[in-house]
């Protein structure tokens, strides 16, 4: 009789016991294709943390018209991102994955590392497999997300806790809910900042543009929104920036509900209008370029402000592989990490511990 539970990775006794940490972050499409897109948006808009429409009103519109208009357009603009990696999103997290495991290995611990995508590839599940495969038993669970939400981190543990749903030998799992305040990566995003500054002087203003969620969901109890206000003011401090100089605003807007305010891109616009003649922005709450920072804040906000009268318009990149932030990113998991083995047990011990258990009658 079929079995509801996934197979298990054959097991071999006396076989080492590793700790891992995985690093996940939102998906991206395969390709910058209609066809990919499709795929894509078809299950990223049909989480109910990303929207909380009714099933019977929203899935008829998603598949009925959204799924139908929007993969072609989504897909010009990932086409104008497209790198010969791929997507941006999906190498930088690549690269921070591989960077965080040789950081720890020079350290002396030699963690498992991997990443994966909530939407797309690769996918929760199936790293988590993977790392079972390779004997982790210990498994940290990191989203790239600072700032807590119910629409992304939240996410990622239902995609976690669905996995351990069908798997018969859960391993230990642990989560990192946020790390909005976390002195590493204010440091390392002031560090960024500041670099970009000692080469190319300081702006009028400073904007700090989060992604968006609708209004309604900080009413209902997410923290969102208080954790980016607070990474806003802990950013600013370390900048020493005084008051007006740096401005939080939200993008990415979707539908027709109201969303967090103020909005980047009339923001901008306004301060254009205003005389305000150059500009720099950055995007706390993303730890790797992508759609939003390089088409959305780089393109669109960027042409808006300028045609708006604006003279100059500076993206400060993301966090990515910069090595203030693989530190940080580095004491946020062993902060999570402690009190967990992370060295495998002396070759001897298992050998000893194989001899036994082939002793009792175990077949491998």
């Amino acid at each position: 009789m079929p079995s509801f539970f996934a197979p298990e990775p054959p097991h071999r006794h006396g076989q080492p016991q590793r700790t891992a940490i995985l690093l996940c972050n939102l998906g991206t499409p395969d390709a910058p294709t209609a066809a990919a897109l499709r795929r894509y948006l078809g299950q990223f808009l049909s989480d109910r943390r990303v929207v909380e429409i009714p099933r019977i009103a929203w899935l008829p519109l998603l598949h009925g018209i959204i799924l139908r208009t929007r993969p072609r357009k989504s897909a010009a603009k990932y086409a104008s991102i497209w790198t010969a990696e791929g997507s941006p999103l999906l190498a930088w997290t690549a690269k921070q994955a591989q960077a965080l495991g040789q950081s720890l290995q020079e350290a002396g611990l030699p963690v498992l590392v991997r990443h994966a995508m909530r939407y797309g590839n690769p996918s929760i599940a199936s790293q988590l497999d993977a790392l079972k495969a390779e004997g982790a038993t210990r498994i940290l669970v990191l989203p790239l997300y600072p700032q807590y939400s119910g629409t992304t981190t939240a996410s990622v543990f239902d995609a976690v806790y669905a996995w351990a749903a069908r798997t018969r030998h859960v391993p230990e799992l642990r989560f990192v809910n946020h790390y909005h305040d976390d002195a590493g990566y204010i440091g390392a995003l002031a560090h960024c900042i500041e670099q970009h500054w000692q080469a190319h002087g300081q702006p009028e203003r400073l904007v700090l543009s989060f992604h968006g969620v609708p209004e309604r969901t900080l009413h209902l109890g997410d923290p969102y929104h208080c954790e980016a206000r607070k990474t806003a003011r802990l950013l600013a401090e370390r900048l020493g920036l005084p008051d007006g100089r740096c401005l939080v605003t939200f993008q990415s807007r979707f539908g027709k509900a109201k969303w967090l305010e103020p909005a980047t891109e009339p923001t901008l616009i306004k301060l254009a209008q205003e005389g305000v003649r150059r500009v720099d922005v950055v995007c706390p709450g993303f730890t790797s370029d992508c759609l939003e920072t390089l088409e959305e804040i780089d393109q669109e906000v960027r042409e808006a402000f300028l045609h708006a009268g604006g003279q100059a318009f500076h993206y400060i990149p993301c966090l990515n592989t910069h090595p203030a932030w693989i530190d940080a990113l580095q004491h946020i998991a062993l902060n999570h990490l402690a009190g967990w083995p992370v060295q495998p047990e002396a070759p001897q011990a298992l050998a000893e511990t194989r001899a036994r258990a082939l002793a009792l009658g175990a077949q491998s």
